[in-house]
């Protein structure tokens, strides 16, 4: 392809933007306020109107943005999920540790579950938030700190002294997992020293930094692969791919729809989602309840919206393996190309059901792309994601869906372009609907 669609190129821009949560939160506000978007203060009485656009954020690290509908309040929502956070390292704090020669590494926690060993001998960099003191003691203010360019590697051990590491290399994450940071002149120099680096990068003092909430990321581009470029290879395409999908979705759709539509980004799902900016709590509930009341709805009002609503659970799907065919069910594993995935499970792990797949199904018909499906082989066990997570909070129907990927949990993933640029027509027909 001499020129690629701009939303190809538009998911490569917003992964390398979106280096973590916060982020991936910031950029998304970004793209909202430009399109016309209001930010919502949660604390402040809202006035909605007929057809407004709308967004509001928890936590720096979740956004929900929708467009009300200009319909009755118990016509329901179009509600697309997806998520922020991807597996990486956290940084802890008094993180600095000084070993021979006066190199510092500092001390990580892994957060969710990274394939370890490919995090090894990368550029890596530091991006966060930085809480700093402010004016209210309970509300103190939140600043978004990155460094573009390369600051730490995590080394791993050459292959003399491990002779046996091509065939299988347990690893410690206290011990292995640690990035280094770069060298010394004094031992008491490495004291503090990412604090430093932080307030002059970001202008302020030391002493006015409470607290930080940092995470590694490798600094390699996004970019395109195989013979035609027809594979995106970038960290974080889960579950990002699916956020940008939504976003592009949410305003290519039509305008004066009687139902509100609804972009429902949480965080936390790679650890469970057992947090105030996570889908098992009652945040969207929440927020659905209080538009309803906006449009005059009472109870009553709300809870026929919510038999009448309907939520896409947009997180990926394992790709069929070129190496390791064995490891998918004999009858449904999805191919990269080969259109968005629902996925389904025996055990409520998705929730997907008969019902919420054959609307999907019918969703992809009418956006005319293809769908597959995903199924656990019987002799493994699969994780679970948003929607059957959603559904202990609010009785939604939905489906769980994604687009297929390689290397899920890699700090870096591939995908599909055509199975992206399918997944937008699909969500963009969802809202239209």
């Amino acid at each position: 392809m001499e020129q690629y669609d701009s939303s190809v190129n538009g998911l490569m821009n917003f992964l390398d933007a979106s280096v973590c949560n916060f982020f991936a939160v910031d950029t998304l506000s970004q793209i909202l306020v430009e399109e016309g978007f209001v930010y919502l203060d949660p604390k402040k009485r809202w006035e909605l109107v007929s057809g407004g656009k709308y967004f509001i954020t928890k936590n720096d690290s979740a956004l929900f943005a929708f467009i009300v509908g200009e319909g009755t309040a118990s016509d329901g929502y179009k509600i697309i999920s997806a998520h922020s956070d991807s597996p990486g390292f956290r940084i802890k704090p008094n993180c600095e540790i000084v070993c021979d020669g006066n190199i510092v590494k500092l001390n990580t926690e892994v957060y969710g579950g990274p394939i370890l060993y490919t995090w090894f001998d990368r550029p890596l960099s530091i991006a966060g938030r930085v809480i700093v003191r402010g004016t209210n003691p309970l509300a103190p203010e939140t600043l978004l700190v990155k460094w573009d360019e390369p600051l730490l590697t995590i080394p791993h051990l050459a292959i003399h002294f491990n002779r046996s590491v091509n065939e299988g290399n347990p690893l410690s994450k206290q011990k292995d997992m640690l990035p280094v940071l770069g060298k010394v002149e004094e031992k008491s120099q490495a004291k503090g020293l990412v604090l430093n680096m932080v307030a002059g990068k970001l202008g302020i003092r030391p002493d006015d930094i409470l607290d930080y909430d940092l995470s590694l990321y490798d600094t390699t581009k996004a970019s395109l692969v195989g013979l035609n470029e027809e594979f995106i290879t970038s960290g974080r395409l889960d579950d990002l791919s699916m956020a940008h999908a939504a976003v592009n979705a949410l305003l290519e759709s039509e305008e004066g729809m009687k139902m509100t539509k609804v972009m429902a980004i949480f965080d936390n799902e790679e650890t469970g989602s057992g947090t105030k900016q996570g889908a098992a709590s009652p945040v969207l509930m929440n927020l659905l309840k209080r538009i309803n009341s906006q449009l005059g709805g009472d109870e009553e009002d709300y809870l026929r919206a919510i038999d009448n609503s309907f939520m896409i659970s947009a997180d990926n799907a394992h790709g069929v393996h070129p190496n390791y065919v064995e490891k998918q069910d004999p009858t449904n594993h999805p191919v990269l190309g080969g259109g968005p995935v629902i996925k389904i499970n025996a055990n409520c792990k998705y929730m997907t059901d008969a019902d919420s797949a054959a609307v999907f199904k019918t969703v992809c018909e009418k956006a005319d792309v293809p769908c597959q499906y995903f199924v656990n082989h019987s002799d493994v066990a699969g994780g679970s994601t948003l929607g059957n997570i959603l559904t202990s909070q609010i009785d939604l129907r939905g489906v769980d869906m994604g687009a297929a990927l390689w290397a899920m949990h890699s700090v870096r993933e591939t995908a599909s372009v055509a199975d992206h640029l399918a997944t937008i027509k699909a969500f963009t027909k969802f809202y239209d609907l």
